[in-house]
């Protein structure tokens, strides 16, 4: 099984590129999705955060005013590490669980945005960085996500930066370009990096069972 670390920041293409692996048939963990899962009514992750940020984060329905706690965590560092405190363990867990079940001869892509923040990236046998210039990226966020100006330039630089990015990525996918161009890129590094490294680490899984 080949573990494979996807990241980007927000704007990037990140979700095209995970969308595309999917198709070429990758098994994607999803930590936005596995986020949404550990905030559900209910779980004890929603209720420790309505504890630490009050019950304005919470809708009337019980569920988790996302806008709300992203404007208290985006303009706070201490608070936004108190989110990741409550959040970040649950998400490690179910991960892991998606991980172990997956087939033993698949390419598991993490799907990571946080993977350089939290420090993540020698746990792949990869990482695949989706990299866009910062001023593409606030065009994105303005003109696809209807994001103002000042809202997405604080979302940027809540995260990592692009060289701390490009620090650890082996492969960078550039995405300045077209969605043609970045999808063709996708497709390469299939072809001639992930899936033969894939085949050498089943291989020699393989040897190593004596199967």
């Amino acid at each position: 099984m080949l573990f494979v670390g996807l990241t980007g920041g927000i704007g990037s293409g990140k979700s095209t590129v995970s969308s595309r692996l999917t198709e070429l048939g990758a098994v994607v963990i999803d930590a936005d999705r596995l986020a949404r899962e550990v905030v559900e009514p209910g779980a004890p992750g929603l209720a420790q955060i309505a504890k630490r940020f009050g019950d304005e984060v919470l809708q009337a329905d019980g569920t988790l005013d996302r806008p709300a706690l992203g404007a208290i965590v985006f303009a706070d560092p201490e608070a936004r590490r108190d989110l990741e405190r409550i959040t970040h363990p649950r998400i490690a867990e179910l991960t892991a669980q998606a991980r172990a079940a997956a087939p033993r001869e698949a390419i598991v892509v993490h799907d990571m945005p946080l993977l350089v923040e939290t420090g993540l990236a020698a746990n792949y046998d990869l990482v695949l960085i989706v990299d866009a210039s910062e001023q593409v990226r606030l065009d994105r966020l303005v003109r696809d996500r209807g994001m103002a100006v000042e809202d997405a330039r604080a979302r940027i630089a809540a995260q990592a930066t692009d060289e701390q990015r490009r620090a650890v990525a082996d492969v960078v996918l550039d995405n300045n370009g077209t969605r043609e161009q970045l999808l063709a890129q996708v497709d390469a590094v299939w072809r001639e990096r992930l899936a033969p490294y894939n085949a050498e680490l089943v291989a020699k899984a393989g040897e190593a069972s004596g199967s």
